[in-house]
């Protein structure tokens, strides 16, 4: 034990001494005791709440994913729901979980926790989405939400978010309170519990079903724009190929499809049902080209004209469309919020329901090219750090000043929204309304990669990219923060031809924003390129983004960018 810290030591063996922790957990501690290295990473410090909740390995410690990190999150989360409710009637928490290992067990333990604290826990019974969890907590008015997932994070991994009475993620301020009152909780006897039965027998453990699963279905096929138009026509010879990636997606995304009229769905079949394991891709993460491998070989047996896949909580949504050569090609976040910004506005106008005060909203890391279509419509663009929480912030200062009408909100990482019933991504949201474009262009004979290239020769060939470094442990922490400190003390100059013109250092709090450890650096073509850490996976990730008068310039532009930045990073 000498090569582990003092803190390590002691807190191993108040686990290991504790009588609330169960025999289990202890033997599965007792096994590796001849293994400083592993306890160390998982007993070194406890698993950090950051702004959209805890995200870690399953297993023992507190630095893991376990019912007791869970237990002692909700405590906290417990005393802070008590506080912002005080006087007013008894809080409630709706409570979801997708289908990654444990998370059932998880999504109970919160749902008992909260039921000691004497709030009203409203529980899912099976997997359900991230985005109909932040719709539950607006619809059942409820005062706070929880879902446990990882998102598109490997199958070693849970996460636990909370939400607000809006339905959005913790926003800073917020979260920055839940982390104080979670550290407070200083044993496992704090956590007060109670047990299932006694849970439903006292109204506080109530379960959720296919009331809350049909009002979320038809709030989302509402927002169609051309539901007519694909239930008498369109969709007759459209085929859209589905992979829910082992995930929550599978029958929302059904359901809203073939709701509003698309008849030929061809599912996935080796991706259709829950897998803890991703057993079918390497990665559940619709962002990459891989998880639609199997989507693609149906693609070509149906000819499909659309392949869509969600990650496994049904926040993110990928797409593949075909070029001019019939070939298929992933479709970048960035890409496919452009496209559906145009469809969106274009439909809206043509309809005359297009608002005079409506706005779109982005993060400071995402393509200007929605910005310029947007702004072409008569929209407002306003920019917000990353995370939908921010946007979702937004979304409720417009409904409630009532400055802007807010059509749509998006993320380069495959988030988008429209409508209002949500403080979240949504990619059941996401599924039908690229569907819905891509049957709406072919009707002119058109696919969304034609709808492309004619964007980027109206607006400009705009190109972005993304690199990421992938730094675990202990040692990764300190690596992430020794390059953002070189890049922060010692920017360049210039890169290639083009002269960096400003720094943005949003660790100041730039804009209105909340401080976040982000630096962009504005070039002099046109050109930005962003450092910022991962809120969620032990990466720093590096944005790039371009703009060209061709679509060679802007990939050399691109190339030429990334290599430079990339040779610094790396040294």
């Amino acid at each position: 034990m000498a090569e582990m810290s003092q803190r390590t030591v002691e807190t191993v063996q108040r686990w290991l001494n504790d009588h609330h922790v169960d025999e289990e957990t202890k033997a599965e501690l007792r096994g590796i005791e001849t293994d400083p290295q592993e306890l160390e990473e998982r007993f070194y410090r406890d698993l950090e709440f950051g702004t959209g909740g805890l995200r870690g390995i399953i297993g023992a410690g507190s630095n893991r994913m376990n019912k007791y990190t869970v237990g002692r999150a909700t405590q906290g989360f417990a005393q802070f729901i008590l506080k912002q409710h005080q006087g007013s009637g008894q809080p409630s928490v709706v409570i979801a979980h997708d289908s990654r290992h444990f998370s059932p067990e998880f999504a109970l333990e919160a749902a008992l926790v909260l039921a000691g604290n004497g709030i009203a826990a409203k529980l899912y019974p099976s997997l359900r989405s991230t985005p109909q969890l932040s719709y539950s907590v607006r619809y059942l008015n409820a005062s706070a939400g929880i879902v446990i997932t990882a998102s598109h994070n490997p199958p070693e991994y849970n996460g636990y978010k909370v939400y607000n009475a809006e339905g959005g993620q913790l926003v800073p301020d917020e979260a920055e309170q839940v982390i104080s009152l979670i550290q407070e909780v200083d044993s496992f006897a704090a956590v007060k519990k109670l047990t299932r039965e006694e849970a439903e027998q006292q109204g506080l453990l109530v379960w959720l079903g296919d009331d809350e699963d049909e009002a979320f279905i038809n709030t989302v096929s509402s927002l169609s724009v051309n539901r007519e138009r694909i239930a008498s026509g369109l969709s007759d010879d459209f085929r859209i190929v589905f992979t829910p990636l082992h995930g929550t997606g599978n029958q929302p995304v059904r359901r809203v499809l073939e709701g509003i009229g698309f008849k030929h769905v061809h599912v996935v079949e080796e991706q259709e049902q829950p897998d803890a394991d991703f057993s079918s891709v390497k990665s559940p993460n619709p962002e990459e080209r891989e998880a639609f491998t199997l989507a693609m070989k149906l693609g070509e047996q149906v000819d499909a004209d659309i392949l869509i896949g969600t990650d496994p909580d049904a926040d993110r949504m990928g797409a593949v469309v075909k070029n001019r050569d019939g070939e298929y090609v992933v479709l970048t976040g960035n890409q496919s919020g452009a496209i559906m910004i145009h469809y969106l506005l274009s439909q809206l106008k043509e309809a005359g329901k297009l608002p005079q005060n409506g706005a779109v909203i982005k993060t400071i890391v995402t393509s200007e090219m929605g910005a310029v279509i947007a702004e072409h419509y008569g929209a407002a663009v306003l920019n917000t750090l990353t995370g939908f929480k921010y946007i979702g912030e937004k979304m409720t200062q417009f409904e409630n000043n009532g400055q802007h009408t807010f059509l749509f909100g998006y993320e380069e990482s495959y988030g988008y929204l429209a409508g209002n019933y949500a403080r979240d991504k949504d990619a059941v949201l996401a599924s039908m309304l690229i569907c819905e474009a891509a049957a709406y262009y072919k009707g002119q004979g058109k696919t969304l990669y034609d709808v492309l290239q004619e964007l980027y020769e109206q607006f400009g060939y705009f190109l972005e990219g993304l690199e990421s470094r992938t730094l675990k442990g202990k040692n990764g922490i300190a690596q992430i923060q020794g390059i953002m400190s070189d890049w922060r003390s010692n920017p360049p100059q210039e890169l290639g031809s083009a002269v960096v013109e400003k720094v943005l250092d949003y660790a100041e709090g730039l804009d209105g924003l909340p401080k976040e450890n982000v630096l962009k650096y504005m070039l002099s073509d046109g050109s930005w390129f962003c450092l910022r850490p991962s809120g969620t996976e032990p990466k720093i990730k590096v944005y790039f983004a371009v703009r060209g008068a061709s679509s060679e310039e802007a990939k050399q532009k691109l190339k030429d960018l990334s290599s430079i930045v990339m040779a610094r990073v790396d040294a």
